[in-house]
């Protein structure tokens, strides 16, 4: 997209904060809040997204797409394919996608990127958060997170990585509009270790469910057969690999 608009800050309290402002005030799509430096980044299920200064990329982008919000959860797959796509062409490091909105590194399963969609009137705020040059990570995060300095041992210009995600983002917004929801579950299906056939513990308010993955529902949900047969839909949840 030429002309895009980014305001970029050095620092802000959250990039979706502002980026819900702008959109209330009518933003038009593709434009960018980034910043050097999240004191209150969002994650998903209100979790703090970590965003230390000037390691990380940090940004939302406006979409309007002409979608129903029903089609919100297959919005949050491509953009998990649109980050991956990227990634791989410009930084050179093979992904994988954990369902719903993990961008992982597929050398050790740690997490590269996570990614938020919100709805904000008729405009959806897709939340990017990158690990670009942390050399490390608190303990907590130590065993299950990465970046690409610590995956490529490469210094990334984060403005240049902004630039090509954010245009990957708009390239599978129109690939959704065009093609429909069908082709961004092909595309995360075939990107995804843990679509179908993963072994894997799902999180969920009654408590931890055992299966293996079984493929997405025509609404971008996971299915899981649990060991005993029965199949469930996961609409929410953290999922997580277990060994076979």
């Amino acid at each position: 997209m030429s002309g895009r608009v980014i305001e970029w800050h050095d620092s802000i309290g959250s990039t979706m904060v502002r980026a819900a402002e702008l959109a209330r005030e009518g933003a038009e799509a593709g434009t960018v809040v980034a910043a050097h430096e999240q004191t209150a980044g969002q994650g998903r299920l209100g979790r703090v997204w970590h965003s230390p200064p000037r390691t990380g990329l940090y940004f939302t982008q406006i979409l309007r797409p002409d979608l129903p919000p029903a089609e919100l959860p297959v919005v949050t797959l491509a953009l998990g394919v649109a980050v991956a796509d990227a990634l791989q062409m410009f930084a050179g490091i093979a992904v994988d996608l954990r369902w719903p909105n993990d961008v992982l590194s597929l050398r050790e399963g740690r997490k590269l990127a996570g990614i938020l969609a919100q709805l904000e009137g008729g405009a959806v705020l897709a939340g990017i958060g990158l690990n670009v040059a942390q050399a490390d990570f608190p303990d907590e995060l130590r065993p299950v997170a990465t970046s690409l300095a610590i995956e490529t041992g490469t210094e990334f210009d984060r403005e240049f990585l902004l630039r090509a995600i954010a245009g990957s983002i708009d390239a599978h917004a129109r690939t959704l509009k065009t093609m429909g929801v069908d082709a961004i579950l092909r595309l995360f299906t075939a990107m995804s270790s843990y679509a179908e056939d993963k072994r894997v513990v799902v999180d969920l308010p009654g408590g931890p469910a055992v299966g293996v993955t079984a493929g997405l529902t025509a609404d971008g949900f996971l299915r899981l057969r649990k060991d005993g047969g029965e199949v469930l839909t996961i609409t929410a949840g953290g999922v997580r690999p277990l060994a076979p």
